[in-house]
């Protein structure tokens, strides 16, 4: 049988609205082909849901939020025709935000929990009645216009931060209320997503030895259904920077480098928001610890201590 595929210009699939989707269609046949036309779609989108456990209602509201749509557009490549036998590479090329058409924003591509927002490319081959259609589809990764970029330069200051068992809303061991711990540092919270989350932390005291030091990239979605606002937070990614009882007043060095497609810029729409958050989680030595190995680190526990920190992501001239 006949093999389409799709072989983009870029390797990284990377491409910006304003700039041309390039690659080509390649078709495989060991005889010829005969076609009714080759048609390339495009087709952009924001794909929310929401979850029956996080939205405390029936699973019936699976599917009933709508998709936002970015592009939907169909071109054709070629008009009816043969297609030789052996290999065929037909070129395309096509501009994602044509002009002329009045297109909502080009949110970035990310991959969430409840939020998807998802660009692909799809070739379909018309055969006829007689034959089945060929087709293939690819992702490509949208990322901002030069013109969409902030101006505004990355400030070079950072959040100083401290944990102490004061700074606790929760209950600890006896023995970390009583002989008490101060950890401080500071840390970068507006990131570009080229440029990795930096800072530094320094164990002042403790009265329990620390097992570890994490520091957990968190994902914040929102969507609206209804009068209601549903919020989900997952964690992204676990960077540990410290492991078993560090020394007391040296400096630890943060350094957390974005995951792609896992990370956009912060976002704030209509209907959704996507915002992100980091989690500084202080595993203390206990017995207790033992016995839950795989709890959230984002729950409170006799053995933790956390300390949390916005982080607003942005595309910026330096990501060019």
């Amino acid at each position: 049988m006949p093999v389409v595929e799709l072989k983009l210009s870029r390797t990284n699939r990377i491409y910006r609205p304003c700039e041309h989707l390039q690659g080509q269609i390649i078709v495989n046949s060991r005889s010829s082909i005969s076609h009714s036309g080759i048609r390339l779609a495009l087709n952009g989108s924001v794909n929310l849901q929401v979850r029956g456990g996080s939205a405390g209602v029936i699973e019936s509201v699976y599917g009933v939020i709508k998709p936002i749509l970015i592009v939907n557009r169909s071109i054709l490549v070629r008009p009816s025709g043969k297609l030789a036998s052996g290999t065929n590479e037909i070129p395309f090329s096509v501009i994602l935000r044509q002009p002329s058409e009045n297109l909502g924003k080009f949110y970035e591509t990310f991959h969430g929990t409840d939020i998807n927002i998802q660009y692909l490319v799809t070739v379909d081959i018309s055969r006829g009645y007689l034959h089945k259609s060929l087709s293939a589809t690819m992702e490509f990764i949208v990322e901002s216009d030069t013109a969409d970029f902030l101006e505004r330069p990355l400030s070079s200051e950072m959040v100083i931060f401290y944990i102490t068992q004061d700074t606790q809303r929760h209950p600890l061991l006896p023995e970390l209320r009583s002989g008490g711990f101060r950890v401080t540092g500071k840390m970068s919270t507006l990131c570009s997503l080229s440029d990795p989350i930096t800072g530094e932390l320094i164990v002042e005291t403790s009265a329990v030895p620390i097992n570890s030091i994490d520091i957990h990239l968190c994902r914040v979605e929102s969507v609206i259904l209804g009068e209601r606002i549903i919020t989900e937070t997952s964690v992204i990614q676990t960077t540990q920077i410290a492991d078993g009882d560090v020394c007391r007043n040296i400096t630890l060095p943060i350094y957390v480098i974005l995951p792609r497609l896992l990370t956009c810029p912060t976002v704030f729409a209509g209907p959704f928001s996507i915002e992100f958050k980091v989690y500084i989680v202080i595993t203390f030595q206990s017995e207790l610890s033992k016995l839950h190995p795989k709890t959230d680190p984002r729950t409170p526990r006799l053995w933790l201590a956390i300390e949390s920190l916005p982080m607003e992501l942005i595309r910026c001239r330096s990501d060019d």
